[in-house]
């Protein structure tokens, strides 16, 4: 059945000051709670198609979690199970996420990003798909480390495609760098996988180098440098149009070292 008109976006008839999605994502969730550290992301404003703005309003409070920093994380309360549980960090449109979470049924996947438009299509494409072992969380992925993830609480960590930042005063903004691997560490279980994937060749070349020299993390490589894709990473339209052009695309698969 054909969608009404004025599908582009959500409905314009919002009064001022009224949030885009009641029952949705809340604007800034943490507020002014926290100090105000450089961020690693840039939060987008981008239209919400008809069928995101549904779901973001049907599956939010069921599916969906506001990253407060005001309350420690039961993970198995949240999932209503005690599986594996994994956090990728930054997830775009979703389709990645939900691919690997349909493939793999017996790991929970907390997916957190700031954008709006992707969380909507994240959470349709899990219903859609019939999936258990999705929830998407909004906001600041170091606030949930640091405040609401208790110590050894995950098995697995994802941060694939991350922004470059490529602009030299910007690289403080990198989301990979020591301080962020050591909060990081203490939130994953001994044995846990780190996995990153970028196509900007100088961030690659800087995630082996501050991973490697990490403490906390063991390469998964004998040689040292960056592993093959691994099956149980799709391939994306990003991707795929980034290796259409040329692009170079690194994985790099590094576990947390036993204390």
């Amino acid at each position: 059945m054909s969608e009404s008109r004025n599908t582009s976006e959500e409905p314009r008839h919002r009064v001022k000051g009224e949030p885009r999605f009641p029952d949705g994502p809340r604007a800034d969730p943490a507020g002014s709670h926290f100090e105000r550290r450089i961020r690693s992301f840039q939060p987008r404003r981008s239209r919400v198609t008809h069928g995101q703005a549904d779901a973001l309003q049907r599956l939010w409070p069921k599916w969906g979690l506001d990253i407060d920093g005001r309350r420690k994380l039961d993970l198995a309360e949240l999932f209503g199970n005690d599986r594996p549980a994994v956090l990728e960090i930054g997830f775009g449109m979703g389709e990645a996420t939900a691919r690997m979470a349909a493939a793999d049924p017996d790991t929970n996947v907390l997916a957190v990003d700031v954008h709006t438009p992707g969380q909507g299509n994240l959470l349709n494409l899990a219903d859609r798909s019939g999936l258990s072992n999705v929830r998407v969380g909004n906001g600041d992925a170091i606030i949930l480390l640091r405040e609401m993830l208790p110590p050894d609480s995950l098995d697995g960590l994802r941060v694939y495609f991350p922004d470059p930042w490529p602009k030299k005063r910007h690289h403080k903004r990198r989301l990979i760098q020591p301080e962020f691997l050591t909060l990081a560490a203490s939130r994953l279980k001994p044995g846990a996988l780190v996995h990153c994937a970028t196509d900007w060749e100088p961030y690659a070349e800087v995630m082996l180098e501050v991973l490697t020299a990490h403490p906390d993390f063991e390469n998964t490589q004998p040689n040292g440098g960056y592993a093959p894709r691994p099956d149980f990473r799709p391939l994306t339209r990003f991707e795929s149009q980034g290796l259409d052009k040329g692009h170079v695309v690194h994985d790099l698969l590094f576990r947390r070292c036993a204390p």
